[in-house]
Formats: structure tokens, sequence, C-alpha cells
């Protein structure tokens, strides 16, 4: 079903959002500071509007990509939004985003918080996921046109929780990239070979350990951190190992240390006999 949606924000994942519904077949109105931006999106098929006001005039549902929740509030300050679903898709955190539900209710509008788990170029392909929190109503009348921008998931009727979920997911990201970068630094050190050891070695060793997270789940939502397999104290002596090992390599483990400092907490309180899954209590 052909949809009239309104884009606002044109940088590189507004451009990429707008583009994948264009090409779907909607109606899209497109709008940004720098009209120019919107050339190429005119030439597929968008309709250019010249004010702000127009853009959400134009359509029941306004799709907002900007660089922060201040320049959301700044851009649609004093623009009519009584019977408009506002999809706010820019990046922030949970307490700006039940703000800005609660700012676009007082002016008649519906809200719907996303968290964008792409790249621009990942937009409209296998892998784009974009998670939304805030009106299920809305959600559910708009779901086919989300999911052609990339596989759409509701998680609930908090508007905080779709960037919530975003910053966890990244969180577990950063947390990966900052272990194989300390692995990667003690690997070159030696001068061993690292494309080798990444594809070789590290990722299939990653990939076996990430399987373990749905069991560390179970055991964190019944506060049962008993384990069969490392404890904590097998852990801290690792720690402890690992840390002295890239000392002597001449590298640093800073990215090591808060988990060792964890770790040590833990089991200074009695509790060297718990799994890996208990250091979520000290968090």
């Amino acid at each position: 079903m052909s949809e009239n949606i309104s884009v606002l924000g044109l940088g590189l994942m507004g451009t990429a959002l707008a583009a994948s519904l264009i090409e779907a077949g909607h109606h899209v109105t497109v709008w940004n500071r720098t009209p120019a931006k919107a050339d190429p999106l005119v030439a597929k098929g968008a309709t250019r509007a010249d004010t702000l006001a127009q853009a959400v005039e134009a359509s029941p549902l306004v799709i907002v990509c900007l660089l922060d929740y201040a320049s959301v509030l700044e851009t649609l300050e004093g623009v009519p939004l009584a019977g408009r679903v506002v999809a706010n898709l820019t990046t922030g955190r949970p307490a700006e985003a039940r703000e800005m539900a609660a700012w676009v209710g007082e002016r008649g509008g519906d809200y719907l918080d996303g968290g964008i788990m792409a790249v621009p170029q990942m937009i409209a392909n296998p892998g784009a996921l974009i998670l939304y929190s805030g009106s299920r109503p809305a959600f559910e009348r708009y779901e086919e046109a989300f999911g052609v921008m990339a596989a759409a998931r509701y998680t609930g009727d908090d508007p905080g929780m779709a960037p919530l979920l975003d910053l966890a997911m990244l969180t577990g990201m950063y947390g990966q990239m900052a272990g194989s970068l300390e692995a990667l630094a003690l690997v070159r050190s030696a001068k061993f070979p690292l494309t080798e050891f990444t594809t070789e070695l590290l990722i299939p060793w990653i990939n076996a350990m990430a399987a373990m997270l749905p069991r560390w789940a179970e055991e964190i939502e019944a506060g049962d951190y008993r384990t069969e397999v490392s404890n904590l104290e097998i852990n801290r002596a690792g720690m402890e190992n690992l840390v002295r090992a890239f000392e002597e390599q001449g590298v640093r483990p800073d990215l090591l240390l808060p988990m060792k400092t964890v770790i040590d907490r833990r089991v200074a309180r009695g509790l060297a006999h718990e799994g890996l899954s208990g250091l979520v209590e000290e968090l």
C-alpha cells in the first residue's frame, strides 16, 4: 500500500531511508535545511518541501532523522503536529525519548522512537534492523512502510525502550571491539600475522563464546550464578596472567583493566565460586 511519508533530515542516513521508501513506491516528501541535499531524491521521484511546515503538512507519517534531540525540538517547534505520527529515528537516550513523546503528545501528535541498528549502506538490505517503541497503534498502522527501510521490531509502549536497546547493543559491540583490539595489539607485539590470527583463530573463538550468552541471560534472570565451568577465582587468576603477559610484551592492557577491577571486587565479596554472569550484580 502506497503511503504519504515525509522525511526530515537528509544526511547520509536520512537520504538512505528516503531513497528506500521512494523505491518501494511510497509518495515521499523531503525537507532539509540545505535544500540542495534533496536534489538526488527529487530526481528519483521525491517531492521537495520548500518549508518545514509544508513537509509536515504533506504526510500523516513524518520520519525525523537529525543530529540529536535538541535539533529535533528546534526543528519541530511551532509546527502543527496534530494528527501526525512522528517517527523519530534520531540517535538519543531513553530519557530524551520519553520527553520527546510527551512533547509531541501535548501537540496532538502520536510518537514512535526508533533505534537504527545499521549503517546507511545497509538500509533496505538484509541485516538492517530498526527498533521502535512508543505508540503501538502508530507502529501497526505503518509497520509495512517501516519494513521497507529495515526489519522493523516493536519493543513496547515505553518510548525509551528502543533507544535503550540500541545503546545496549552498541555496548556489546564496543565490548567486543575492545577485547579484539587488545588481542590484536598482543598478537602484533609478537609479529604474528594479524589477518591469519583474526580469520582463523579469533573470529571462530568469539563466535563460540557468544553462544554462551543465552545461558547467561537465563542465569541472570534467575539470579543463580553457580557454574560448572570457570568460576570467578579461575577468571581472576586468568586476568592476572593476562595483564602480566601484556606488560611483558610491552602492550598496555587498558581496555581489560576495568573488567579485572569488577572481577576482583566480586571475588573480594566472597563470591569466587560464581560464574562470570554474576558480574552483572556489580554493575
